[in-house]
């Protein structure tokens, strides 16, 4: 029996906010280096937010994926053994925060899987109950930016007021045709909402593998201005440091990649110089 949204959407307390701000952020999908979940889910340790509201993960995920054990793998819940007792079994969680002061919601949940129409619902339902007028998701892709060099950051609106309003924070217009995310589904559906949705993607390095610090420390600090959230940063600082010494130290072992780096060094000097000869 199909559910209905008020089961789905289960509320915990109803914040009011003027003018809010409701930043998201999803595993899978446009989460390499866990930068889309690492980033906001340290605004909500920082901030202290609390949880508000949850979305029933049942309507939306496949947990039994037919194929290789490895693609099998991807989609079914993360379970921990020990000393032959089962302990745990992690169900994919779909969670709304709320930051009150700063009028801002936070949300961290998994790429759905399914009936996207109504996981949107879900969403724009929460904004339109919590006073929510802007909606930022937070985002990365591999590409040619060297572990050594701060991601270029990429803006794509629903709105051309919002873009140019992020462009102030040293965002570039994204340009792409391929394969969509939930989050473009989201900003294309907006406009209808009466809300204005812009997705910020940092470019990271596409030859690593892992959670980036460098990364997620550059676009928390990017998201915590254009929220204007006083934030002290150093702890993501401080693992930003040691993760680029670490990684380097592995390159230099590696004359291939070295060389590889070198290269991609070179070709992000040369476009900021360009980038910056236009500007001028």
């Amino acid at each position: 029996m199909a559910k209905n949204l008020s089961d789905i959407l289960q509320t915990h307390e109803s914040p009011f906010l003027q003018n809010g701000t409701l930043v998201l952020a999803f595993s899978g999908w446009m989460d390499g280096g866990d930068v889309s979940t690492g980033t906001v889910d340290r605004l909500v340790k920082l901030l202290d937010a609390k949880k508000v509201a949850t979305i029933d993960p049942e309507p939306f995920y496949i947990y039994c994926f037919p194929g290789t054990m490895e693609t099998a793998a991807l989609f079914r819940p993360h379970i921990e053994i020990e000393d032959g007792l089962i302990n745990e079994i992690e169900m994919p969680g779909s969670t709304f925060y709320c930051h009150e002061p700063a009028n801002l919601m936070l949300f961290i949940g998994k790429e759905p899987n399914l009936r996207w129409q109504t996981f949107g619902e879900c969403i724009f339902q929460i904004a339109h109950r919590s006073g929510i007028k802007r909606i930022l998701f937070v985002g990365s892709f591999g590409g040619a930016v060297p572990h050594t060099r701060q991601p270029r950051m990429y803006i794509t609106s629903s709105d051309a007021e919002l873009r140019n309003e992020m462009e102030a924070y040293g965002t570039r217009r994204g340009g792409y045709e391929g394969p969509g995310s939930f989050t473009s589904y989201l900003m294309k559906q907006a406009e209808d909402q009466s809300l204005k949705m812009a997705s910020l993607v940092a470019e990271i390095p596409g030859y690593l593998q892992g959670p980036n610090p460098m990364s997620i420390e550059a676009v928390t600090r990017r998201l915590a201005k254009i929220l204007q959230l006083p934030l002290d940063l150093d702890s993501l600082r401080e693992a930003s440091t040691t993760w680029e010494m670490d990684v380097s130290t592995a390159v230099e072992e590696n004359e291939e990649l070295a060389e590889q780096v070198k290269m991609l060094e070179e070709e992000y000097d040369n476009d900021l110089l360009e980038l910056d000869a236009e500007e001028h």
